[in-house]
């Protein structure tokens, strides 16, 4: 037996070391299928985030961030006064309104501070402030309090696919369907039976559950995922956006690191051999706008402070990726779930499973469905959506809301998911690719032809601006835009977002009001750079500036 022992502590020394070793293989593996910037790797993210301290431009350097000329910075003021001039007429009480309202909601707040990058943004708040109000709507454009009409290129963030008019219209039949029973929560109204019905044939799955809202979807589907896995990972991709829960959205913007949560590559082998070989991934999450550019965050003006923001469609070669992510989910037992809040019924009548050939395990959906009311909802495999095991009465998946199914979101989807089979609705849809791709053909020749650094890549309905010459006041254009009636979102030129119902006149409309808006942008000297300016040297700029106030020498 003494013999023995130093043979057994070899044994079990080498088996330790084994395991050690296999287990610095596997998180080697995870490490290198992370996405490589700060949103693959949250906690750093955070860290870097806390660090960076504001500072603003003074009135100098507000009109020469590039180091521009006397007279460029010149013509930059004068262009910036007469802007912030129209502006304060034009647009008065409907600021007035805004800014009353600020104080009181905190959301105002949030997205007027983060609506351009923070150094221009206190200048930009006083000078050049922008309307929260709209008093009326039609057909594809929007009317605020001093009656100003503007296209809509908002999309009231993605809820707006067929048109104003057409969600009036399903919110006020919905209501009156439902009128009699009411308010009445916690049981159901009898037009619930046709919109899970549905539903049901549009997913393709099995069971539908209501929520409230997208984020709430999600959470839902993310849960049930891992309650019938065992397992507790969830794995989304690198600037995919899938609402404000916390396991969904690690990193900035989340006071917790989300330690259950892997920020991987999209289109990367790594990813795949990852969720291959590892036991403790519930799900995977795909949001569909990522096509249009993977691995990089929705797009902000917000961010702007160079011209390096970039998107493509690449239609092939996002299939075949989704191809093949099924077909390694499917292997390793790992839920895929396909977060179409966003996107749904917009691609097409049957979403993302229809318009890239891919069939998920769960679907969540939420903003246009609701008929113009807020709603989420999750279709999936029988064996998915169930809350309960049978045979263990005590463990269960609870989910439950006082207002999910409520009558009147209910009337309201009833009518949305009936006009889809409408012969008008079928029409918008008819060539609905070739059409969005001609048309973004159109824009882009038509800036061209103006000489101007603007561009345009989209997604169907779904456009990001592009630019072309190295800039740090890109952010302007959806101020020079909105001057020229073109309503924006938040996030500026980021994402524009077209109804269905545009017709070809409208469209041309718009395109006319981008190219003078840009003109003006640029006879006010805002996109002059000095010869050999690159992204990289702005972007170094703006990093040496960020250092010098963190460690107080700006």
């Amino acid at each position: 037996m003494m013999a023995l022992a130093p043979a057994l502590a070899a044994t079990f020394a080498a088996g330790v070391a084994g395991l050690a070793a296999t287990k610095g293989r596997a998180r080697l593996r995870l490490s290198r299928a992370k996405h490589g910037s700060l949103t693959g790797h949250v906690r750093w993210g955070q860290r870097i985030a806390r660090q960076i301290a504001f500072y603003d431009y003074d009135d100098a350097r507000f009109f020469a961030a590039d180091d521009a000329p006397a007279n460029i910075a010149a013509k930059r003021r004068a262009g910036f006064e007469r802007l912030s001039a129209l502006y304060a007429t034009r647009f008065a009480k409907t600021v007035a309104a805004t800014k009353a309202l600020r104080e009181g909601l905190s959301d105002l707040q949030f997205t007027g501070r983060y609506r351009v990058p923070f150094q221009f943004s206190a200048k930009v708040r006083d000078t050049l402030a922008t309307g929260a109000f709209y008093q009326s709507s039609s057909g594809v454009t929007v009317t605020d309090l001093d009656g100003n009409v503007f296209y809509d290129l908002a999309g009231s963030y993605g809820v707006n696919l067929f048109g104003h008019d057409f969600y009036k219209d399903c919110i006020a039949q919905g209501a009156a369907r439902v009128a009699d029973l009411g308010p009445v929560l916690g049981t159901y109204h009898p037009v619930i039976a046709a919109n899970v019905d549905r539903l049901r044939a549009i997913s393709g799955m099995d069971e539908v559950s209501f929520h409230m809202s997208g984020t709430e979807a999600v959470m839902q589907a993310v849960r049930l995922a891992r309650y019938h896995t065992g397992r507790r990972r969830v794995v989304r991709f690198a600037g995919a956006y899938h609402g404000w829960w916390g396991d969904v959205q690690p990193g900035i913007g989340n006071p917790t690191p989300a330690d259950n949560t892997l920020t991987l590559s999209e289109m990367s082998d790594r990813t795949l051999h990852v969720l291959a070989t590892r036991k403790d991934i519930a799900c995977v999450l795909v949001n569909p706008l990522q096509a249009m550019h993977p691995n990089k965050g929705a797009p902000s003006d917000g961010t702007l402070v160079d011209s390096s923001r970039s998107a493509r469609l690449d239609r092939a070669a996002y299939r075949d990726w989704l191809v093949k992510l099924r077909d390694v989910c499917t292997q390793a037992g790992v839920v895929l779930i396909f977060d179409e809040v966003f996107m749904g019924f917009r691609l097409a009548k049957c979403g993302m499973a229809e318009a890239f050939g891919v069939r998920p395990d769960m679907v969540t959906y939420g903003k246009t469905l609701g008929g113009g009311l807020p709603i989420g909802v999750v279709c999936g495999r029988a064996e998915l959506m169930k809350r309960f095991r049978p045979e263990a009465p005590a463990d269960i998946c609870f989910a439950r809301g006082t207002f999910n199914a409520h009558p009147y979101v209910m009337g309201a989807m009833d009518v949305f998911l009936e006009r889809l089979d409408s012969p008008q609705v079928q029409a918008m849809y008819e060539d609905v690719d070739a059409r969005w791709d001609a048309r973004l053909a159109r824009f882009n020749e038509a800036m061209a032809e103006a000489d101007l650094p603007v561009r345009a890549a989209g997604m169907q309905t779904v456009w990001t601006i592009l630019y072309t010459v190295p800039s740090r006041y890109n952010w302007l254009l959806q101020y020079y835009a909105r001057a020229e009636g073109l309503a924006l979102s938040w996030v500026g030129t980021g994402r524009l977002i077209f109804s269905l119902n545009y017709d070809d006149a409208a469209f041309a409309e718009v395109v006319a009001r981008f190219v003078k808006a840009a003109q003006a942008m640029q006879q006010d000297g805002w996109w002059w750079t000095a010869p050999g300016t690159t992204n990289k040297m702005l972007r170094r700029q703006v990093l040496k500036e960020t250092l010098a106030r963190r460690l107080g020498r700006g």
